[in-house]
């Protein structure tokens, strides 16, 4: 409970429902009077107060320019008393082109610029009306809207303006109330005039066809519009996001270099400010690779230049600036609007509905007026057409009056004249008497009544008066409007991780006790056979390197375990060591998904699933499995079942097939068999297989390579002592699924490998202790006969072994 003064007595008041009240008022006059603008002429109080103080003071597009201070000391004196720097910023918003797609103001000094500079003070600049902004004036005198007392009620202000241009749309508008605001994009004048004149022929046109017209936002700074999702449904629902992208070339530079040339940038984009974020950016190595940035911009047009690395691609440059920068923008839509004195969200076809009622209610009121005034100046020619009949008498009963009462008594009681003839009469000079005037009087009074016949059909007939708008619509449209500046594109902002990152050659390497990383190809780098090698990774003292994989960091990569499961995971997702001797990230930190025990025997890149029908999977006891590609595309976080195993047995190969294809097995003890795949029936993906090759009982052989193997292919083979041949395809016989094969490599020697190849790859050859070499595959010795040892390799320490081997594509070789 408070206390508040009455009339000189202390009243007691309820404190929360004076505050309730008191606060609803203020609300109510923020969002009518300062914040929100009106449906009919888009306009919120101070714009259109300022209009109308340069409308009545004549600054029309015509006169010389005035003191921007002349303007705002009239609007703050008659009208809008506010802060004066308020009413200037909003006078120098109307005149900018970046910020208004058609300025209402006709600007004549520094109104600000692009990147944020203030403009000059108001005593310093000068303004006018531009001349789309007559049309928002014109007619405003023929009574085609109410005015309403100023704040002091000592003048009266239009309540709305007439508004020939559908400014809402148009221009657009932008406010904060209480607890709502108002967020409106600018339009293409034409496009917003086609979509007017369509719902006047058809007013059931549906937004979806006005949305064939009005293709979307068009912006005064440009830009490119990412889709049309946003617009939809900001058109359909009065709220919706769209997407803003900045319009850019990438231009090509001497030395294989590449530069980003940005020419347009998103709406209510500060480009001074953008300059100096990737400049911040670039310092921080956020965005590494540029190497120049300038802001070329001139009276011609905006240009910033970045220019890039030789090594750096400029599309993941840009998508990057996408991300980091307001390059890309989003644009918030909240069409809310005063309707009738009440705020609410539309649709675009509301707003359109809305504004044909302003017009026809103009025209309207327009036409009604000017009827009146035909129909008084009818009257009056009717009485002077009247006074020639009888000009004589008519000039005798003047004469023989004594006072102006007494003859315009005597006229209207003698020749039947109304007050208003009688007074016309007397105010008529004597040139009036000739001939030529009474012509002239009897065409005006012919065109008089004509103009009173269209005018009474116009009122009486709605389709007239919507056929009116629908005119000077056309005319406006035909006078103003310009080529759109924002181009509707398809909408390619969804950046996912994958568009930020360079597509980079990568190496992945997988120990034996699951610890995985990936490294650039490049840190390998290329030595003749025998050399000594570098150290790829650090192991533990038990630990070693069983899986090299040559990818790239946008590819897809499946992981086939012991267990019989496959993975999925994108190769960027497996962390970068810091060093080339580092050992990398545990696989589970990964795929979370893996079981104890489990681990991953085969890494397998489905860049090249599009050229194949199935993959083929070998076990180590010499199982061969053949299912259709599709039944992997979808693999779940989980895993899938990829093969059924036998106890004891692993999955150690998986190859893409045709159908048509030939596969070669290779086993520990040097044999080899090659037979046709169409011996493999395919089957489902949780199958077991059938036998591929047999091995000697009590051998205790195992599988250690396989590969598809066709005619040009050669096949190289490497031992665990560092041993490797080659041999083409054609020394190799194609046999029946399940044999044992025949001998590929001298009787006694351990095989940990066997490769398909074409001659121009590198062979990467990892040892147990993590040593790694890149050798020429066309370096190893072509053998004609299978059962031979071939050429060492690389030199091994006495207790280092090979412990696996893989291609990688060829590069310039090096000294060691």
């Amino acid at each position: 409970m408070a206390t508040e003064w009455q009339h000189g007595a202390i009243v007691p008041v309820d404190i929360e429902e004076q505050m309730r009240t008191s606060y609803i008022d203020y609300a109510m006059s923020v969002i009518v009077m300062r914040a929100l603008p009106d449906v009919r002429d888009g306009f919120k109080p101070v714009h259109r107060r300022i209009l109308y103080a340069m409308h009545e003071g004549g600054l029309t597009a015509n006169k010389p320019y005035r003191k921007s201070a002349r303007v705002v000391g009239d609007v703050l004196g008659k009208y809008h008393p506010h802060s004066d720097s308020a009413v200037y910023d909003a006078t120098v918003r109307l005149a900018q082109d970046f910020s208004t797609r058609y300025p209402l103001v006709d600007g004549h000094g520094n109104f600000g610029s692009v990147d944020g500079d203030s403009p000059a003070a108001m005593r310093y600049t000068e303004v006018r009306l531009a001349k789309i902004a007559q049309e928002m004036l014109e007619d405003l005198e023929k009574n085609t809207v109410d005015f309403m007392p100023n704040y002091d009620e000592s003048l009266q202000e239009p309540v709305v303006l007439p508004s020939k241009i559908p400014n809402l749309l148009v221009n657009g508008s932008y406010g904060i109330a209480v607890g709502m605001a108002t967020n409106i994009p600018p339009h293409n004048l034409g496009e917003v005039v086609d979509g007017l004149c369509l719902l006047i022929d058809d007013p059931n046109t549906p937004i979806e066809t006005l949305m064939k017209h009005i293709k979307g936002p068009d912006f005064p700074t440009g830009g490119l519009i990412q889709g049309r999702e946003g617009i939809k449904k900001a058109y359909t629902t009065g709220r919706g996001a769209i997407k803003v992208r900045a319009r850019v070339e990438i231009e090509e530079m001497a030395k294989g270099k590449n530069r980003i040339v940005v020419t347009e940038i998103p709406y209510q984009v500060n480009k001074a400010r953008v300059v100096e974020t990737i400049a911040k950016l670039s310092r921080d190595k956020i965005l590494d690779g540029i190497t120049a940035l300038r802001d070329e911009s001139d009276r011609n047009g905006m240009r910033i230049v970045i220019e890039l690395r030789s090594d750096i691609d400029p599309q993941i440059m840009l998508n990057n600036l996408y991300k980091h920068t307001q390059l890309q923008e989003t644009f918030g839509v909240i069409m809310l609007a005063l309707v009738d004195g009440h705020p609410r969200v539309l649709t675009l076809k509301q707003m359109l509905e809305y504004y044909l009622l302003h017009q026809k209610e103009v025209i309207t009121r327009r036409s009604q007026y000017e009827l009146d005034r035909a129909r008084a100046r009818e009257h009056i020619v009717e009485g002077l057409l009247i006074a020639l009949d009888h000009i004589d008498a008519i000039i005798k009963t003047i004469r023989a009056s004594e006072t102006d009462e007494i003859a315009k008594n005597a006229l209207m009681e003698n020749f039947g004249l109304s007050e208003k003839q009688s007074l016309a009469i007397l105010d008529m000079r004597l040139r009036r008497l000739t001939g030529l005037e009474r012509e002239k009087l009897e065409a005006e009074y012919q065109d008089l009544k004509e103009r009173i016949e269209y005018l009474l059909g116009l009122l009486g007939d709605e389709a007239k008066v919507m056929q009116v708008v629908k005119e000077e619509l056309l005319d406006v449209k035909q006078r103003f409007t310009d080529e759109r500046r924002s181009e509707i594109v398809r909408d390619e902002s969804g950046l996912d991780d994958l568009d930020l990152i360079p597509d980079e050659p990568m190496i992945i390497t997988l120990t034996q006790q699951g610890y995985i990383k990936r490294m650039h190809a490049n840190t390998y780098r290329t030595q003749r056979k025998g050399g000594a090698g570098i150290t790829g990774i650090k192991t533990k003292d038990d630990d070693f390197v069983t899986k090299v994989l040559t990818t790239s960091t946008h590819n897809t990569l499946l992981f086939f375990t012991t267990a019989g499961r496959v993975y999925k995971l994108v190769a960027n997702d497996i962390p970068k060591a810091s060093t080339r001797t580092a050992r990398g990230t545990h696989l589970v930190n990964c795929i979370p998904a893996l079981e104890k025990g489990e681990q991953v025997t085969e890494i397998y890149d489905i860049s090249s699933f599009a050229n194949y029908e199935y993959l083929l999977m070998v076990t180590r006891q010499g199982f061969v499995k053949k299912t259709l590609l599709s039944e992997y595309t979808n693999v779940r976080q989980s895993g899938l079942i990829a093969i059924n195993l036998r106890d004891g047995d692993e999955l150690i190969k998986v190859v893409t097939t045709t159908g048509d294809d030939h596969i070669i097995i290779g086993t520990k003890t040097g044999m080899a068999i090659v037979f046709s795949e169409a011996d493999v029936n395919p089957t489902g993906r949780a199958s077991l297989g059938v036998i591929g090759v047999r091995f000697k009982q009590g051998s205790q052989d195992e599988v250690v390579g396989a590969d598809v193997l066709t005619s040009t292919d050669e096949v190289l083979t490497l031992s665990s002592d560092a041993y490797a041949k080659r041999n083409k395809a054609t020394a190799y016989s194609v046999q029946q699924r399940g044999g044992q094969g025949a001998r590929n490599f001298k009787k006694g020697s351990t095989v940990v490998g066997l490769l398909t190849v074409k001659g121009n790859e590198e062979m990467l050859v990892i040892t147990e202790s993590g040593i790694v070499i890149r050798v020429p595959v066309d370096s190893i010795s072509l053998k004609k006969g299978k059962n031979t040892i071939g050429v060492k390799v690389q030199r091994l320490d006495e207790t280092d072994r090979i412990a696996s081997v893989a291609l990688a594509p060829m590069e310039e070789t090096e000294e060691d």
